[in-house]
């Protein structure tokens, strides 16, 4: 039953981080090579201090293209209010909250500790799922 599902049963445990004092340069040609749009930055100790999305990035691209700057660190660009979800969180809250943000992805995490992320894709799926009729029973 879909009540029942959590962002944990649903994340990806498949983990693209970033790191603060990586070179911003970097960062993107990591997004654009992952097909993500965004990643988690971890400190040294693996604490979650920040978010760069593909929205951040761009205004570096431009500078880059136009300009012929040098990026910077990820430090200066990640947004550092990072807005995750607890592991135990029913699907059909962060689907509400997907519904009413312009967020595409979430970090998860269990006791403080960034465990995966939950994209608006694998809360359809898990919606989806739900809409199926028992396949059993056809």
């Amino acid at each position: 039953m879909l009540e029942s599902k959590t962002a944990k049963e649903a994340m990806s445990r498949h983990l693209i981080t970033l790191h603060p004092e990586m070179d911003v340069l970097e960062a993107v040609r990591i997004l654009v090579e992952e097909r993500i749009s965004g990643a988690p930055v971890l400190d040294q100790v693996g604490n979650l201090v920040g978010i760069l999305t593909e929205r951040d990035c761009m205004h570096v691209a431009l500078d880059a293209g136009y300009f012929s700057e040098d990026g910077g660190r990820v430090s200066n660009f990640m947004k550092t209010d990072v807005v995750t979800v607890e592991a135990h969180t029913p699907i059909t809250e962060i689907a509400e909250r997907f519904a009413t943000s312009h967020f595409r992805r979430l970090p998860v995490t269990e006791q403080g500790k960034l465990i995966g992320i939950i994209s608006r894709r694998d809360v359809l799926k898990q919606l989806e799922a739900a809409w199926q009729p028992d396949r059993q029973r056809i």
